[in-house]
């Protein structure tokens, strides 16, 4: 008869402290192992069958996501051994909380190796290697982006305290860059810094244009061209975000309906009640939050157009696209934006209103990528 032993690993980068949970034994086999890798969870768990010579063990190991992303869970599930191995990764904030303070890394290994026996998580998905990836590529393209931000930022702060300010228009349009390469701050090394600014910011926006190209290269593979070119029929949609969205979740069907979909990025209003008293809360922020502030992003743009004629680089974006996706992507535009118009003229906050549109965005993307666009 094969016994099941719920390991629960509280792994850090320099450490993982193992808790080993049955139903018939409680909590035991506490202990903590300096080399934080994968051979040390394999040692540790044979060690484990061997005490138990006549037993067969399927051991079910697992761990909270974190920074150390995937790389003990594809370790441990591609390891060669002659122990019943599988691996979990839980999200934290799904996890049942029992009474782990004062935290210590063993409560925590208690904690997961409970949680892990009765079931009281949700399990990451874990996408393959080649999205992983893509993954990476995208979201460092996004730090630069906010690297680009930052300067730009820190550049209008350094001309404001020479008491230099812009009048003759936006902010970062052709006139104003020729403005700033002009502009004498009237002290040598604030000139020099300034210029310095200048000479990073050119840096970063070219790395962002190659970054944008090579981007334009990955979504024209097989793999993803069919998937981009139908979100990039939504409104606000563009190849990285739909990119992004794709090696983000992998497999949309891991999602039963849109409304799940959304509350996994953390887009549907939280609860707190009591008794009679129903009370909303903002957007719960659970899950992923990369893909929550695309979508917001996307969003605005359901703030500016006309409602009801659809624009040159629409018309560009949906050519050569199945009828059935552009007509279904054609009638969420216009609810779209119709919510957004209706949503302002009832009082509400244009950032609650975008919220609100970005929730359903996001289902509207649930619908395209499951085939649910009756």
């Amino acid at each position: 008869m094969q016994s099941i032993v719920y390991v629960g690993m509280d792994v850090h980068v320099e450490n993982i402290t193992f808790a080993c949970y049955e139903e018939s034994k409680g909590i035991y086999a506490q202990n903590q192992v300096k080399d934080a890798d994968w051979k040390s969870v394999i040692k540790y768990l044979e060690k484990i069958q061997k005490e138990r010579p006549k037993e067969e063990i399927h051991f079910v190991c697992g761990y909270e996501a974190g920074c150390l992303g995937y790389s003990l869970y594809h370790e441990l599930m591609r390891a060669e051994t002659k122990i019943s191995l599988d691996c979990i990764i839980m999200a934290p904030t799904t996890m049942a909380v029992q009474g782990n303070k004062p935290k210590t890394d063993r409560r925590d290994s208690v904690m997961i190796a409970k949680n892990l026996a009765y079931g009281t998580y949700s399990k990451v998905y874990v996408v393959d290697d080649e999205d992983n990836g893509v993954k990476d590529f995208i979201r460092m393209r996004d730090d630069t982006k906010v690297r680009c931000k930052s300067i730009k930022q820190q550049l209008l702060a350094l001309c404001l305290r020479h008491g230099k300010r812009y009048s003759d228009g936006t902010n970062w349009t052709i006139r104003h860059r020729e403005w700033l390469r002009k502009l004498d701050l009237g002290e040598k090394n604030s000139n020099r810094a300034l210029q310095e600014y200048l000479r990073q910011l050119a840096i970063v926006e070219e790395d962002l244009e190659r970054y944008d190209r090579e981007i334009e290269e990955i979504a024209q593979e097989e793999r993803y061209s069919e998937k981009v070119g139908q979100l990039k029929c939504l409104k606000g949609i563009r190849t990285v975000s739909a990119l992004a969205t794709i090696v983000e979740i992998g497999d949309f069907r891991r999602f039963a309906t849109a409304e799940k979909f959304a509350a996994f990025l953390g887009l549907v209003p939280g609860e707190h009640s009591s008794g009679g008293t129903i009370i909303r809360t903002p957007i719960t922020k659970h899950g992923n939050n990369h893909l929550r502030r695309l979508m917001v992003e996307a969003a605005q743009s359901y703030s500016r157009g006309s409602i009801y004629l659809k624009s040159k680089s629409m018309r560009s974006k949906q050519s050569g696209q199945d009828q059935d996706i552009i007509d279904y992507c054609d009638r969420q535009n216009l609810f779209m934006m119709r919510k957004y118009h209706r949503l302002c003229e009832r009082g509400k906050n244009s950032n609650v209103a975008k919220t609100a549109i970005a929730r359903q965005l996001a289902c509207s993307i649930w619908g395209i990528m499951t085939g649910n666009v009756a």
